[in-house]
């Protein structure tokens, strides 16, 4: 129930929209009803109701358009399926007697009876008798089409009632009362309607129900119905209705179906009217019923032919092509008769030749109608022809034979492609014929009066026609068949040779058309072959006239006028008649214009004739040329009008007469008979007054190369060897001033073409040609071809657009010929060296800057190189491929393509397998103007063919792609380097013979190629390619460039680091070849070229954690083993010629480089986490390489290390342990202060046993180099840190050896290195321990309180410190004196000039006090350890000295006696400070103490220091005196 539902719900919806009348598209819901209620089953009645009143509504409405009233009655007639009588109801409603209808309700009424024939029966007669009284009211002609169209349908359904009425659910009715009421209805429109009908589909609908009644109209009538209908059809000043004539031409196919006969007759009357509309109607209305296959028609054939005939001598074209249309309807329908027919197709090919003719005559005013009209009859002309069935009933006796007629007029030639086709298919029918085949169909021989052409004729017709099928025309195709079927019309004797010899002609036809020239020969020699076997004299000679005849039939350019030469030139070759062949020649010379083109034609002829004629021709011409020497001769020629020959004509007759002569009889007549006439004609036309001067007629020039080129052919084809052509230097000469007299700035002429052409065979010919001469011939003829301006300017130059052709085929062929003639003389050579000399005249061009020239080049060298050409066997192509391959990617698609051509011809030459169809595609890519697309192409043709260079040429090849990188644009450069680098990969392992002289080659190149960054770095690539097979050479090769390495041999170094190929083994070799070459701890300039390319390699980033170790000591050795060492000048490299003198003396420094590469090594290990940053920073290196502070740099290196890296550690170790124990001092300095170093890290100690570097340690301590007994010492300090234990065990032969050094007072750096090593010793033993050595220690580091330097002089103090913890029992009185001794240096220290010295000082009085019980001083001196206000030296001396005089005046006296020494001391502060002192001294003594003063000595240096440069000394030293002098006042007084 849901789809009911749905329904009604819809309709609902759609009845709501249409009660709309507002902006409501009827059209579109009366469409959607009509769907809706034709595929409801049930409908609601109230919906069926409603529907039914707005149908009907809309269907009366006048102000609804057409087609939504059309719709409406559509949804009425719909309903009906629902509830028909509700529908009947009202639509009977609305047609009421004598009212006039709406039209749509007469339609609905006829609707209604065609769809419910059955329901409709029962209402029919009432709807009958109202009709009937609306008739008259009927005016209107779309309500009188209604009751006529109603009418139609009302018989029909009448008609099914009266033939079926069983099958109706009611009684039967009365049949004959309503046919009686329908058929009077029709008389009624029959009589008033009919005559005045215009709108022709309500007499489409009297007619159709006319026939459905067998009713015969009376003859008036269908008079005036052909009448109206032929207007309707052929109406002229206005425009016909469309639907009227087509309604019309229904009516007369009706008509033709119930009456032909009259209708037929109606036309032939009409059509004689010469009303060109009335005759192209009735042809069409004609062509039309035939078309209809009306069977009533074909009993009045005869009277068709006859109406059609009776329009034949009409000349409008619209007729004439209306004629044409009909007949070839009549030819497809059978409609011709054998008797009357022949004419019908007679027309057909006249009209064809009527509109060639009017096309060819002069253009009028309104002559483009008619060209189009006259080329639209030709074309229906080839259409019925085309169309045409030969087989149909009776169209073979009305063809045959006179069709053959058609064949030989050359009117007909735009035919023949039909006209064959239609004789084939007739003689092949009479072949199945004879074959007894059911389908045979007999041809008749025609009793009329037909002139058929003769078997000559028709032979002469066929062959040249057939020249056309070298075009790939039909027609050429046709003729070549019917050749094929027709050798008994022809020649009973051809049948066995053409069964034979035309399946074999026909065989480079299938599938693609011949070459003109060997479908030309073969067709020549088919005819020789007729000739022959036929051996009639009199039939040849009559061949040879019709041939002669036919010159008139052919333009003089066209291919078969060519050939018509021929063959009139072939069949008097064959002609055993010498008299009729010389009087034809005679004919010929003397009268030339009847060929045509004389010089052609009599050129042609004479010359195939002379193929079985020589003497005749030649005594003819001969004859003819001593003729024609008689003044009088030549003007009675000229009087008589006809034009005769030229010497330069007959100068091209020898040309020919020699190509084709018989080879066994030319060479003897050659010399005399025909190149000395070809030169003396030459010399005649070239002579001015009887002197010889260079003749500018191109003609003349044109023929003479024309004959000469023909000559030079028949000289080869003879393959005399014996044969030496006299005549061959000269001739070569004149070509070759032709060629120089061209101008090269233009292109107008094609004699540099023909001279190139007769050179290449004059070439061939014996005697051979010198080098030097095949030389200057190729450079003479490049040199004028090559710079021509570009095609597009040379162009230019023509005027039209015919001329520009002509110069683009000129270029064209220019260039062919120049590429031919370089292909035979460099091939020629058996002498690989003379190939190569000639090769290298295009060098030049092929590298040429204007692409155009380039492109030439590339062209005429792949022309050279194609088609597998024989080369000697020693011919190299290494150096040509190299010239050649960089192109593939150059600016011209035409260059790209012929290079690639030229490469791949190369290896073909050589007889080397390719993958061509995959070459030939990649190829054919390289058209696409992408350049990455460019390279990606030709890097794939590198791939695959570079592997196929013979391994010997590879450095020929390499040296070519150099110079291209240095010389070509860019695209060809990157070209270049991808070759390069794909040929090294594929065949580097193989190089190794070649190694040297391809990395001289490439070392030649690289200054130049450093400008051009991708190709200098193409050149880095490529080394590093051979390096990845050739490592070890490589590297040997380049550490032989001189040092300082030059900027390029630096860049090639770090090339092959950075190239996967080379990067894998570079640094390991480089290390294995330092280590050898510092084997006996010597440094040569091997080793430190080793150094340079190591630096190289690393500043990268080439990884070094594999080999860090063992680079680190051979490079610590190296800058050790070159410390103080100077470059040997001739290692000097000669290319750094511009640099400053002091930058080459500091690069040419050994130790320098050797450090910088240990500095790039270091800061590459740092990156990678194998070191730590050194604390001197940059600072590092130049201590480094400074022999006198080597030492400081390797300790400040060994403190870098990173000695968490134990694996690192240890190797390096391990492998400068030797350096300990080296015969080079310098090395072993570097061993001992690398280790002094790494003793002092407990994480080494742990790890590894470092005793034996202990024990060297000990003995160099005592070695005589105090440098080295510096480190060494150092070492055993650092043992203190590194290894208690082990200080602790040797404490003693430590002890001794570092006391040692204290004595080395020459070297400051020994004792502070020692002071240094006990004070870390000292620190770890016991007073028990160092007991025997505490006052040795004591007294020493007292004498370097006042050392200069300050590291001496603070370690002393704060070693002195230190020993205060060590003094025991034993020696604690002991040191206790020397404090007395000693705190005068400590008191004045404490402003020393470097604090660190007076903070120590501070720190060693702290310690010392309790020794001498002067605790109290404490408080004194902890002012000094308050940073806020610390005291002046005068106070705190003044604070001190109150302080001491209390407690101890005799400290404070031993103090005075020790001050005088400081007056002298070299520092102002100390000066000042001991001043200051002496002054707090002596304002504290007590009186007992000053009279022991030796006044007059203090007075004295203190009066001596007031006239120190210092200031404050000065001030310092006045108030002591002040001070003196007021206690010696004091003391007087008290005296």
């Amino acid at each position: 129930m849901e789809e009911p539902v749905e329904t009604f719900g819809d309709i609902n919806l759609t009845l709501g929209m249409l009660n709309k009348e507002d902006n409501i598209n009827k059209e579109e819901i009366y469409s959607h009803l009509t769907s809706v209620i034709q595929n409801a089953d049930i409908l609601d009645d109230a919906i069926v109701q409603r529907l039914i009143y707005y149908a009907s509504k809309d269907m009366r409405d006048d102000n609804v358009l057409r087609e939504i009233r059309m719709l409406a009655g559509e949804v009425l007639v719909s309903l009906a399926a629902h509830d028909f009588n509700s529908v009947m109801f009202e639509v009977q409603s609305n047609f009421r007697i004598l009212e006039l209808p709406k039209e749509f309700i007469v339609l609905a009424l006829a609707e209604l009876a065609t769809s419910y024939a059955s329901q409709s029966i029962p209402f029919m007669m009432m709807t009958l008798l109202t009709m009937q009284t609306m008739l008259r009211l009927a005016e209107e002609e779309s309500i009188r089409g209604a009751f006529c169209v109603a009418l139609e349908k009302f018989s029909k359904a009448i008609y099914k009632y009266v033939n079926h009425w069983r099958d109706f659910p009611y009684p039967r009715l009365d049949a004959n009362r309503l046919s009686d009421k329908v058929f009077m209805l029709f008389r009624y429109i029959m009589e008033k309607w009919a005559p005045t009908a215009t709108p022709v589909q309500s007499l489409k609908q009297i007619l159709t129900a006319a026939i459905l009644y067998d009713t015969d109209l009376p003859k008036a009538l269908k008079r005036s119905i052909f009448v109206n209908l032929l207007h309707q059809v052929c109406r002229v000043p206005e425009p016909p209705v469309k639907e009227n004539e087509m309604e019309a031409s229904s009516c007369f196919l009706i008509l033709a179906h119930s009456d032909p006969a009259d209708l037929i007759d109606f036309f032939d009357e009409q059509i004689r009217s010469n009303n060109e509309a009335t005759r192209r109607g009735i042809l069409t209305l004609l062509r039309l019923a035939i078309s209809a296959e009306e069977p009533n028609l074909r009993d009045h054939i005869t009277s068709i032919e006859r109406t059609v005939k009776a329009v034949m001598g009409d000349l409008s074209i619209k007729v004439r092509n209306s004629t044409l249309l009909l007949i070839q309807t009549m030819c497809e329908k059978c409609y011709i008769e054998a008797q009357e027919g022949w004419p019908l197709i007679n027309y057909v090919f006249s009209q064809f030749v009527m509109s060639n003719r009017n096309l060819e005559k002069s253009a009028k005013p309104n002559s483009h109608k008619d060209e189009k009209g006259e080329q639209s009859v030709r074309a229906t002309s080839l259409e019925v022809l085309k169309t045409l069935d030969p087989l149909v009933t009776g169209m073979p006796q009305v063809l045959w034979p006179r069709i053959l007629t058609f064949v030989v007029p050359a009117e007909y030639t735009g035919t023949l492609d039909c006209l064959f086709n239609i004789i084939r298919i007739l003689i092949m029918a009479e072949e199945r014929r004879k074959n007894n085949a059911p389908e045979s169909t007999a041809l008749v021989i025609s009793t009329g009066a037909v002139k058929l052409p003769s078997p000559q004729q028709l032979l002469a017709r066929l062959l040249v026609v057939s020249m056309l099928a070298s075009l790939g025309k039909l027609c050429g195709v046709g003729a070549i068949g019917l050749l094929k079927i027709l050798p008994e019309i022809i020649h009973p004797k051809l049948v066995n040779l053409w069964k034979t010899r035309l399946p074999e002609l026909l065989q480079p036809l299938e599938g693609k058309n011949a070459g003109i020239t060997l479908w030309e020969t073969m067709l020549l020699q088919l005819l020789k072959e007729s000739l022959w076997k036929i051996s009639d004299v009199a039939w040849t000679i009559q061949l040879s006239r019709d041939f002669n005849q036919q010159m008139g039939s052919y333009s003089n350019t066209s291919i078969e006028k060519k050939f018509l030469w021929k063959a009139l030139g072939t069949t008097l070759a064959s002609c055993q008649d010498a008299n009729f062949v010389s009087s034809q020649i005679k004919e010929f010379l003397i009268a030339p214009s009847q060929l045509g083109d004389q010089r052609q034609g009599i050129t042609s002829i004479l010359g195939y004739c002379a193929e079985n004629h020589l003497d005749t021709v030649l005594k003819v011409l001969k004859t003819f040329q001593d003729r024609e020497k008689h003044f009088m001769n030549r003007c009675k020629g000229l009087f008589s009008g006809k034009k005769s020959l030229s010497k330069t004509d007959v100068m091209v007759i020898y040309g020919a007469v020699a190509l084709h002569a018989p080879k066994g009889q030319l060479l003897t007549r050659l010399d005399q008979d025909i190149v000395s006439q070809v030169l003396f004609l030459y010399g005649q036309c070239s002579q001015v007054l009887g002197m010889s001067v260079m003749n500018k007629d191109m003609d003349l020039q044109m023929s003479f190369i024309r004959s000469i080129t023909e000559i030079g052919i028949a000289v080869q084809d003879a393959e005399d060897p014996g044969f030496r052509f006299s005549y061959k230097e000269v001739l070569l000469g004149h070509m070759l001033d032709f060629i120089r007299d061209e101008p090269l700035d233009s292109l107008a002429t094609p004699v540099r073409w023909k001279a190139l052409v007769a050179i290449r065979h004059l070439s061939k010919l014996k005697p051979r040609l010198s080098l030097h001469d095949h030389l200057n011939i190729l450079e003479e003829t490049i040199r004028r071809l090559l710079p021509l301006p570009p095609l597009e300017k040379l162009t230019d130059e023509g005027e039209t657009e015919k001329d520009k052709e002509h110069i683009s085929f000129l270029y064209e062929r220019s260039m062919d010929a120049l590429g031919k003639l370089l292909r035979t003389m460099i091939w020629d050579n058996v002498k690989a060296r003379d190939c190569q000399e000639m090769f290298n005249l295009l060098r030049m061009w092929l590298v040429s800057q204007k692409e155009w020239e380039r492109e030439r080049a590339f062209q005429i060298t792949a022309k050279v190189l194609a088609n597998d050409v024989e080369a000697p066997d020693d011919f190299k192509i290494g150096s040509l491929l190299g010239l050649l391959v960089p192109h593939s990617c150059d600016t011209l698609a035409t260059i790209r393509q012929a290079a690639t051509s030229a490469a791949i011809a190369l290896f073909c030459m050589k007889g080397v397998q390719l993958e061509m169809e995959r070459l030939q595609g990649l190829q054919e890519g390289l058209q696409c103007d992408d350049v990455d697309i460019q390279i990606k192409i030709s890097s794939k043709i590198a791939k695959i063919v570079s592997k196929l260079i013979p391994s010997e040429e590879v450095t020929m090849f390499l040296e070519e792609v150099l110079d291209g990188l240095e010389t070509l644009n860019p695209t060809c450069t990157t070209a270049c380097g991808i070759w390069m680098i794909t040929v090294l990969k594929e065949q580097g392992a193989a190089l190794e013979d070649q190694l040297l002289e391809i990395l001289s080659i490439i070392y030649y190149h690289m200054p130049i190629l450093r400008q051009k960054e991708k190709s200098f770095q193409a050149t880095l690539e490529a080394v590093s390619q051979i390096a990845s097979f050739h490592t070890g050479a490589v590297v040997a090769n380049l550490l032989q460039k001189p040092l300082p390495f030059d900027r390029d041999t630096k860049t090639l170094w770090k090339a092959l680091a950075e190239h996967p190929a080379s990067r894998g083994g570079l640094l390991r070799a480089l290390t294995d070849k330092l280590d050898s070459r510092l084997e006996d701890d010597l440094a040569s300039m091997g080793a430190i070229a080793v150094a340079c390319a190591i630096q190289e390699v690393v500043s990268i980033g080439t990884p070094v954690a594999g080999l860090y170790p063992q680079l680190f000591t051979l490079l610590l050795k190296l800058v050790s083993c070159t410390l103080g060492q100077e470059m040997p000048a001739s290692s000097l490299s000669l290319r750094r010629r511009v640099m400053q003198q002091g930058e080459r003396q500091q690069m040419a420094d050994p130790c320098r480089l050797s450090t910088t590469t240990l500095k790039c090594v270091q800061a590459q290990a740092m990156r990678e986490g194998l070191t730590k940053e050194s604390d001197e920073g940059d600072n590092l290196w130049p201590l480094l390489h400074d022999p006198s502070t080597h030492h400081l740099g390797v300790c400040a290196l060994a403190r870098s290390m990173a000695v968490w890296q134990q694996g690192v550690i240890a190797n390096i170790m391990e492998q400068l342990l030797p350096s300990l124990t080296s015969s080079s001092e310098n090395y072993r300095i570097t061993g001992t202060a690398f280790f002094s170093e790494l003793m002092k890290e407990p994480v080494i100690w742990k790890h590894r046993n470092l005793c034996d570097v202990l024990i060297s340690m000990d003995q160099s301590a005592w070695d005589c180099n105090a440098t080295l007994r510096q480190m060494a010492i150092r070492g055993l300090g650092n043992t203190a840190c590194g290894a208690p234990h082990k200080v602790r065990k040797h404490k003693q032969i430590i002890l001794e050896s570092v006391i040692r050094g204290l004595y080395h007072l020459a070297r400051t750096e020994v004792v502070c290195e020692s002071l240094k090593a006990l004070r870390g010793i000292l620190a770890l033993l016991t007073d028990r321990d160092v007991s025997f050595y505490f006052k040795e220690i004591v007294l020493q580091t007292r004498t370097f309180f006042e050392d200069e330097q300050d590291d001496v002089r603070l370690t002393a103090i704060v070693l002195f410190e230190n020993l205060a913890s060590l003094t025991g029992r034993r020696w604690k009185i002991f040191f206790a004196e020397e404090i007395k001794k000693s705190m005068i240096s400590f008191l004045l220290h404490l402003w020393d000039p470097n604090p660190k010295v007076g903070a120590a000082c501070l720190d060693v009085l702290m310690v010392s006090i309790p020794f001498l019980g002067l605790q109290d001083l404490y408080g004194v001196l902890d002012r000094l350890l308050d940073g806020q206000d610390p005291p002046r030296a005068r106070d705190f001396y003044r604070q001190f000295c109150v302080k001491l005089a209390k407690k101890n005046q005799e400290i404070l006296w031993i103090l005075h006696t020790h001050s005088f020494t400081f007056f002298a001391s070299s520092w102002e502060v100390i000066r000042s400070a001991a001043i200051k002192l002496t002054d707090a001294i002596v304002f504290n003594l007590t009186n007992q103490y000053v009279e022991l003063l030796d006044r007059e000595q203090l007075t004295t240096r203190l009066q001596a220091l007031r006239q120190d440069p210092c200031v404050s000394v000065q001030r310092a030293a006045e108030a002591a005196v002040q001070t003196l002098l007021r206690r010696c006042r004091e003391i007087g007084a008290l005296l």
